[in-house]
């Protein structure tokens, strides 16, 4: 029977190794990093990643996080490039080449028709003198001191620094482009974040029984508004207008300063009178953001005519947040 203890450090020690090649990873990304990142970004056409075997599958997994942030790709199986879908490339296309040994046979048969093609190569191995090295306009190393398993056999931890490496560009690339969560969105429209990051404010925001209240109301009549309405503030209008609002803050901090006299205080000598709002067509998003900034969990909604249409607070906002319409 094998000890338990035996397998359990045998994992560990897979876990240490390929966290060790990603750490190993970190020194290396200079120039040539900086060239693939600027040659990606320049492409005017399209990112088509390709490997075989294991570099194939990690190379799918980076073509679909490249497409997913951004930077359009798909993944291309250099067998499938000799039976027609060669047909897929065009000059202004990239092509990113996975080989950590960079002999690959079925691979470096398909690179000289990218190279017939004038297409530019981004090659990945752990040679710099591998064939793949010197058929690539740009080279990226990803030599590893050994593989993770315990004959030093398998793909692991090469394939992991692949990986890594691909989300390294990936998120290289996130920046370079400015993307923003706007934009994850877009590409993302079936998925809870999508849904709440493209979804417009008033299809959350809260429309009944608002805790409206009038100027010249007295704050013990205040009060019990607010308290009924459970939003933590009370929304005060004016001839149809917003005049302001009252916190549950504002509500403590003036019973404090007036003592007795606070019940029969007007809610305009407490109210703030220029309280952040949105518009009720704005993005979810946008109203997180308005929110994050000014340190506040509540908005009030207005329409484009400035009346009131609902409330907003920060947790509607969140990702995995049911509407409420």
């Amino acid at each position: 029977m094998i000890e338990p203890n035996i397998i359990i450090q045998r994992a560990q020690e897979c876990l240490q190794c390929e966290a060790a090649t990603i750490e190993s990873l970190i020194p290396r990304l200079g120039d040539n990093f900086l060239c693939v990142v600027n040659a990606i970004r320049e492409c005017k056409g399209k990112i088509v990643v390709t490997g075989v075997g294991k570099s194939g599958h990690i190379g799918s997994k980076i073509a679909a996080t490249l497409a997913s942030t951004g930077t359009p790709a798909f993944f291309l199986n250099p067998l499938d490039a000799y039976h027609g879908d060669l047909g897929m490339l065009s000059k202004e296309d990239l092509v990113l080449a996975i080989s950590y040994s960079g002999a690959t046979e079925e691979l470096l048969r398909f690179l000289p028709l990218i190279h017939a093609k004038q297409i530019t190569i981004i090659g990945i191995s752990g040679h710099d003198d591998s064939l793949l090295a010197r058929y690539s306009d740009i080279h990226l190393n990803i030599s590893v001191q050994r593989e993770a398993d315990p004959l030093n056999l398998i793909p692991t931890a090469s394939t992991i620094a692949t990986l890594a490496l691909g989300d390294a560009l990936a998120c290289a690339l996130m920046e370079a482009k400015h993307f923003q969560p706007s934009d994850f969105a877009k590409l993302h429209p079936g998925g809870d974040l999508g849904r709440k990051l493209l979804a417009k404010v008033e299809d959350v925001m809260f429309t009944e029984n608002l805790p409206f209240l009038s100027p010249q109301m007295p704050m013990n009549e205040a009060i019990e508004i607010v308290t009924k309405g459970t939003l933590g503030i009370g929304i005060v209008v004016e001839n149809a207008n917003l005049a302001g609002i009252i916190t549950d803050g504002d509500i403590r901090r003036a019973m404090q300063r007036l003592g007795q006299d606070f019940f029969a205080t007007p809610v305009s000598a407490i109210m703030s009178k220029n309280p952040k709002t949105i518009n009720k067509d704005a993005k979810i998003v946008e109203a997180g953001e308005k929110m994050n900034h000014h340190s506040i969990h509540t908005l009030v909604v207005v329409d484009d005519k400035k009346r009131v249409a609902g409330v907003i607070d920060s947790f509607s906002c969140l990702p995995g947040t049911r509407f409420y319409h």
